[in-house]
């Protein structure tokens, strides 16, 4: 049974002590069990959570990728042997820097983003790391990046975090522009979107997203896929072959 299993049963127990004793000790569990991030990614996480976001504003600290997710999505890369990696939603840079991390000395990750504030505060953090070198920073709208990179080479892996509703339109033009080719990995992060695509809680616009997403991965047949329940569920889908 799953930590989250074993807290619901000690709930339905009478023994909220128990449940929460679970809940609180799976992600310090999973950050010590997990090896350490880079100086550079521990600096740019640092930065990121002691810089003054604007409450008015959608974007805050909790929004960067984080040290159990970096260092998944560098394995991924490595695994999968990835040159060419797309990071679709760079906040202040801690994917794209994880993942360049892992590339190689001849791999290339190209990072899109819309804000210009947290595109500058990612560029000044590449700049700190001899990884840096291998990322190119797009900034402006996901799918206007997308119909340029289409003239280049299809891309290894993609990982998505942007916004939510933009997802499934990303994830579309990904095929239909050839930016993946068999054997390529899609990853997509928040796909469990704290419970929204499948429990009964207040449903807003991302999880409604977010929910025909899922369901409109689950349903394509050109990819085989898994949602694992890290962090805030991460879906990763390989691209088969024909």
């Amino acid at each position: 049974m799953t930590p989250l299993g074993l807290a619901v049963e000690a709930l339905e127990d009478g023994d909220a002590d128990r449940a929460l004793a679970l809940l609180r000790g799976l992600d310090p569990y999973l950050s010590a069990c997990t090896s350490p991030p880079s100086a550079a990614l521990r600096d740019l996480a640092r930065r990121s959570d002691l810089h003054p976001w604007d409450p008015e504003r959608p974007l805050e600290a909790e929004m960067l990728s984080g040290h159990v997710e970096g260092v998944f999505l560098a394995l991924l890369v490595r695994i999968a042997g990835a040159r060419r990696v797309l990071d679709v939603g760079t906040f202040t840079g801690y994917s794209a820097l994880a993942m360049a991390e892992a590339v190689g000395h001849d791999g290339t990750v190209v990072t899109c983003e819309l804000d210009e504030g947290v595109a500058a505060m990612a560029a000044a953090a590449f700049a700190t790391s001899p990884a840096g070198a291998r990322i190119r920073l797009e900034v402006g709208p996901a799918l206007d990046t997308l119909g340029r990179l289409a003239a280049e080479e299809p891309f290894d892996l993609v990982f998505l975090d942007a916004d939510k509703p933009g997802y499934l339109p990303v994830y579309r033009a990904l095929h239909e522009r050839r930016l993946v080719q068999p054997g390529s990995v899609i990853v997509a992060d928040n796909t469990l979107l704290q419970g929204q695509p499948y429990g009964d809680a207040d449903v807003d616009a991302n999880g409604r997203a977010i929910a025909e997403f899922n369901a409109a991965v689950a349903a394509d047949d050109r990819v085989e896929q898994v949602l694992v329940p890290l962090r805030d569920g991460v879906t990763i889908a390989r691209v088969r072959t024909p």
